[in-house]
């Protein structure tokens, strides 16, 4: 009678440890599949251009919204690797190499509308203006 309570002990803790293993599997797969997701622009949002001219002024305007919205993920310098950043599934990306074959449009179509983890900043930063501002700022990152 012990042995066959033994067997299903080990059997019920054999179980429970695939079920785990399988859950934890999932989450890496969800992980894996977020990173090779592209992000899809619509092409009017795509070829939109920045009216916002990128002076002294803006540029300031931007990085102050950078750091109160973006930093904490993104990091000081747009690398990737803020203090966040490690809690999230979809990658931060590193803005110094990024942003190359991103338009301005793209930039401002993300911030504005975000996926997954990446925040919608639509109703955070209402004014189109101060988007357009912080598109500018993340462009001197990659520079």
């Amino acid at each position: 009678m012990k042995t066959t309570s033994k067997n299903k002990f080990l059997k019920a803790i054999i179980m429970l440890f695939a079920i785990v293993g399988m859950v934890d599997l999932s989450f890496i797969s969800y992980a894996q599949d977020a990173k090779k997701k592209p992000w899809v622009v619509p092409e009017k949002s795509k070829t939109a251009k920045n009216p916002v001219k990128s002076d002294a002024a803006n540029l300031e305007s931007g990085k102050a919204l950078f750091t109160k919205h973006c930093k904490s993920c993104h990091g000081v310098k747009g690398l990737g690797d803020g203090p966040k950043s490690k809690e999230l599934n979809t990658p931060t990306g590193d803005f110094s190499v990024d942003l190359k074959d991103q338009t301005d449009g793209d930039l401002f179509y993300k911030t504005k509308e975000g996926r997954d983890d990446m925040p919608s900043f639509g109703k955070k930063i209402p004014d189109d203006n101060e988007i357009w501002a912080l598109v500018n700022y993340l462009r001197s990152l990659a520079k």
